[in-house]
């Protein structure tokens, strides 16, 4: 298909391109159930996953991204049937992404929609977040949860929102690579433990080390906020504590570096302990 066909937004003050401009407001991704993505990558990530990808908004000056030309062209695969493509002025493509410099396309998504049956799966291993309120360290640690294959990620209540851009971004696509849930952990982790999930945790007066823990069964491991760690109702539900031990002088790592030893010391054990 030819680039010129498609709708061209040239007006900061379009509906829609207001509406789209609205989604860098939580309260606005709350109410319409959709999120915006931005760049190639991670443009293509949502392409390949399961996300439902609505419109593909792109500067108009540069033209189609030469890596989604063949998607353009195509359009007619399961992600891309139907797809919306759109062309936009450098100042609508600014007010969109909330960027001086704005990248050379982005998209419109639905909120994902996800099954808690991942999280229950026998000798799996789930990543609970409590008051993680950094945007790069929620996608970090989303990262590291693809990277050894984790069953899912869950964000209690306190955490930054998913769909904020710079945890979006900081995921760098892996959000369309496993199931991540919002969660009220009050409710979430008691039903958890009477599924035989062993709830984990840290604390600097654990017994253990992460490494005599063994991670080959039904795990959640529970990540604190950076500041205060655990919340004392979510600590009260924890089986077992293990400590990351430090033989230099740094005083801790932060938390998405500890979830990542935590996660590839499971998987060390899960797959290459044989």
């Amino acid at each position: 298909m030819n680039e010129n066909f498609d709708s061209l937004l040239s007006s900061v003050q379009n509906d829609r391109v207001k509406q789209w401009a609205s989604l860098l407001d939580k309260k606005y991704r709350d109410r319409s159930g959709q999120f915006l993505i931005e760049g190639v990558h991670l443009v293509l990530e949502a392409l390949r996953g399961t996300a439902k990808v609505t419109t593909i908004v792109y500067d108009a000056e540069r033209g189609i991204p030469g890596e989604l030309k063949l998607e353009r062209e195509t359009n007619d695969t399961d992600a891309t049937l139907g797809l919306e493509w759109v062309q936009a002025s450098r100042s609508v493509m600014s007010k969109c992404t909330g960027t001086d410099t704005p990248p050379p396309v982005f998209a419109i998504l639905s909120k994902l929609s996800v099954h808690k049956e991942a999280l229950y799966r026998k000798n799996g291993l789930v990543v609970v977040l409590d008051g993680v309120r950094d945007p790069g360290n929620a996608g970090t640690i989303i990262r590291s949860a693809d990277a050894v294959g984790a069953d899912a990620v869950i964000l209690g209540k306190g955490c930054v929102d998913l769909y904020n851009p710079k945890t979006v971004r900081s995921t760098m696509g892996s959000l369309f690579h496993l199931p991540i849930i919002e969660a009220d952990l009050k409710e979430l982790l008691p039903e958890a433990k009477e599924k035989g999930m062993k709830l984990i945790g840290t604390s600097l007066q654990a017994e253990h080390t992460c490494y005599g823990y063994d991670w080959t069964q039904s795990t959640w491991l529970l990540m604190g906020s950076e500041s205060e760690g655990l919340s004392p109702e979510v600590r009260a539900l924890v089986d077992e504590s293990v400590i990351i031990p430090m033989v230099g002088q740094a005083e801790s790592l932060n938390v998405a570096m500890a979830a990542t030893v935590l996660l590839y010391e499971s998987l060390r054990q899960r797959a290459y302990n044989k």
